[in-house]
């Protein structure tokens, strides 16, 4: 006789993963997420995405794989994959060189390897002017300092 108490039960190892990352979550290839996505742990995306991608102080990995049309908020962003709209980033941003930017940064570091795309503009935040606003820049040296960092990230030489 079978066991009729548990028909659609499956067995489930109960080993740990062996490369546990806790508080991460992924976005497989084949998902399309639309809307807003928010939460307090790392985020793998590697599917697409459209909309609000806000993560306050956690990672976001964008996957060689995505497609993302999002604004982002994270405390730290990596970019493989393809992305359009802009990054503010408490940390860093870093954008590989299989990765794709069309979009503005605002962060206190970025890193931006030989062969990636970037389009758009960047904005340097020093952590000191996150919590006060004293020593802010007017408008003209900002376009001025944002114009040199776009030239410089395009592989054009400054004056």
């Amino acid at each position: 006789m079978s066991n009729s108490k548990k028909p659609n039960v499956l067995d489930v190892p109960k080993s740990e993963p062996k490369n546990p990352q806790a508080n991460q979550s992924r976005l497989g290839a084949s998902l399309l997420v639309k809307g807003e996505i928010s939460g307090n742990e790392d985020l793998l995306i590697d599917g697409s995405v459209e909309g609000v991608v806000q993560l306050d102080q956690q990672k976001l990995m964008i996957g060689p794989n995505a497609k993302v049309k999002a604004d982002i908020i994270a405390g730290e962003v990596i970019v493989r994959g393809n992305l359009k709209g802009s990054i503010r980033a408490k940390g860093r941003i870093e954008i590989r060189n299989d990765g794709s930017v069309t979009g503005d940064l605002t962060t206190p570091q970025v890193f931006i390897e030989e062969g990636a795309c970037f389009k758009g503009s960047i904005e340097i935040i020093k952590n000191a002017e996150k919590e006060t606003n004293k020593n802010v820049p007017s408008e003209t040296e900002m376009e001025s300092k944002s114009a040199k960092v776009t030239a410089i990230a395009a592989g054009l030489k400054s004056a």
